[in-house]
């Protein structure tokens, strides 16, 4: 059985089709990568996942079996559901420590428990004890989209939502971070993937989905996607393509 399946998920805004009938599947266990030009629909569909800060106008939402749409973003968490964002989003007036608590405590961990996850996660990632006091403000570009990860982690998810985690980062970074989602998926985690940078893609992805005008533009085997000539168009045009 599939951990998450969509079966006709859309989202409008006005008469704008943001997400547009979208239908697909993602195995336990697997990296499945999200691919698409700017304006495709991508981060609207793991809001529709998430609830966070919107579930779909239509479709079903299925995760371990259950349906999940119109849930609130806390419930669907706690399910065991967790993502990051584009921006590599913290609370800067809050310690390194106090970020990931936060994601314990949002999924539903307590006291000792909750400081047990975020310590854990923190570790994980790459994050020293001397760190854990840090002002997250302080933090490099790379290092907040670590702890982000780790406030994410720190929820002890089933499946893990990234989006775009390579963005802004230099070549070693993003080698750093392949090697970290290649980690995360060895414990057992399922990822759902977007990124722009597909040799990230290419290296990791079991599965690849091509999103164009907020529909499934291509679906398969990543080598076999990133050769079919609509992708190709959607992302360098026409004359390209030919």
């Amino acid at each position: 059985m599939a951990l998450l399946e969509l079966d006709g998920v859309s989202k409008a805004f006005g008469s704008l089709k943001a997400v547009d009938g979208v239908s697909f599947k993602v195995e336990a266990g697997e990296i499945f990568g999200i691919a698409g030009p700017n304006g495709s629909g991508k981060s609207t569909l793991f809001n529709t996942i998430t609830g966070i800060p919107f579930g779909p106008d239509r479709g079903v939402v299925r995760f371990d079996g259950a349906e999940i749409q119109g849930l609130p973003g806390h419930r669907i968490a706690r399910l065991g559901l967790a993502r990051t964002f584009q921006r590599e989003t913290a609370f800067d007036g809050l310690t390194v420590f106090e970020n990931a608590l936060m994601g314990a405590t949002f999924a539903g961990s307590d006291g000792g428990t909750a400081a047990e996850a975020a310590a854990e996660a923190l570790e994980f990632v790459g994050f020293d004890r001397a760190d854990l006091g840090r002002s997250a403000g302080e933090l490099s570009v790379f290092q907040r989209k670590c702890l982000m990860l780790a406030t994410a982690i720190a929820t002890r998810p089933k499946m893990l939502l990234l989006d775009e985690p390579a963005s802004s980062l230099t070549k070693p970074e993003i080698d750093s971070s392949i090697d970290l989602i290649r980690r995360i998926a060895a414990r057992g985690i399922t990822i759902l993937l977007i990124e722009h940078v597909l040799t990230l893609l290419m290296s990791l992805s079991q599965h690849l989905l091509v999103l164009n005008e907020g529909s499934v533009l291509a679906l398969g085997d990543p080598r076999s996607v990133v050769a079919d000539a609509r992708v190709v168009e959607a992302y360098l045009g026409s004359r390209k393509a030919a």
